[in-house]
């Protein structure tokens, strides 16, 4: 127990050294001494003689760089519990929120949202954002009862009408681009995903939202891991299954809604991130899921830097998850497909 809090720890840690560097890449001339200075300031009120000078330099870090980088850590750790989420709902390693079509869901909710121009807000979100949340409940509801068969839940089934879906919802969200006139450029960056001009107000959106859901799903992660032992053994255990299902699928297009109000679709992160600290962690959800949330922030981040500094003109991020994601996709589908045909 004293070596697993200490490996936390220790990953905690590395993880505020990692979204430090990451904050000190971009374009404008600012070295990783003064980045780290700046924050100093700001946070615990450290060389404030010497970042209080730096002018232009700590706008740059403290109003860009900084928020950008910490929203896309939290939207990566929260599509990362969600995918870990799917997983054990579906008891099947391919389910993540992209390919289950939800992202998409969330996004032809926001899509709506943009068009129709809807001003009111409710509990602090805009109603993008509550489109977005019905949109993707709307999403794994449907795919979770064509896929389902019994008590069972199939992967080719599971695989095509997530896909099916997905393609619906894009097909619709295009023709909507097409006769949107002036938001049409503001949907296609939402379909592809991307933190341009986000800062401290869309983490003081996102934040409560992904905080209650994962606080949520915290809270039955024994249920979730004798879920995974089947829905007789559950039975047997005084689970009831369908009910935490419900739950856990409510939650999830919680935190959904609120990273794709903000960031738009980013896939793949939900699917990377729980496979690869599984091997690390093993099964337990409780062990599993925050570990995922720490390299699920992790990777976005990184991808979101790449996406911002690796060329002039920056990059969707959507475009760097998916040139990382679809090949272990497909290195899963050759691996487990037994389980296909």
């Amino acid at each position: 127990m004293k070596k697993a809090v200490f490996i936390y720890i220790a990953a905690v840690l590395l993880t505020v050294c990692l979204i430090i560097v990451l904050t000190f890449f971009g374009t404008a001339n600012i070295t990783l001494l003064e980045t780290y200075k700046i924050l100093s300031m700001k946070i615990f009120g450290f060389y404030k003689s010497e970042a209080a000078g730096m002018g232009t330099k700590e706008t740059i870090i403290w109003r860009v760089r900084f928020p950008r980088t910490l929203l896309a850590f939290v939207c990566g750790g929260a599509l990362s519990v969600c995918g870990g989420v799917y997983q054990a709902v579906f008891k099947n390693p391919m389910a993540d929120p992209f390919v289950l079509g939800v992202s998409s869901g969330a996004a032809f909710g926001a899509t709506i949202g943009i068009v129709l121009r809807y001003p009111a807000n409710f509990l602090g979100m805009n109603m993008i954002s509550w489109l977005a949340f019905l949109g993707s409940l709307f999403a794994i509801l449907i795919v979770y009862n064509i896929a389902k068969v019994g008590r069972q839940t199939h992967l080719t089934s599971l695989l095509l009408t997530g896909t099916a879906l997905s393609q619906l919802l894009t097909a619709i969200i295009s023709i909507a681009m097409m006769v949107s006139g002036d938001d049409m450029k503001r949907i296609y960056y939402w379909t592809l995903g991307s933190f341009n001009a986000r800062g401290w107000s869309h983490i003081a959106t996102v934040l409560p939202y992904c905080a209650v859901g994962i606080a949520i799903v915290a809270a039955h992660t024994r249920e979730l891991d004798i879920i995974m032992l089947g829905d007789d053994a559950a039975v047997r255990m005084g689970v009831e299954s369908e009910k935490i299902k419900r739950i856990m699928l409510v939650s999830t297009a919680f935190i959904m809604s609120a990273c794709v109000s903000v960031s738009g679709i980013i896939g793949f992160v939900g699917l990377v991130a729980p496979h690869v600290v599984r091997l690390f962690t093993g099964p337990m959800h409780s062990r599993l899921l925050p570990a995922a949330f720490l390299a699920g922030g992790c990777l976005l981040s990184i991808c979101d830097t790449i996406a911002r500094s690796a060329i002039a003109a920056e990059i969707p991020v959507g475009i760097v998850t998916a040139i990382i994601g679809a090949p272990f996709f497909i290195y899963l589908l050759r691996t487990r497909r037994h389980e296909v045909l």
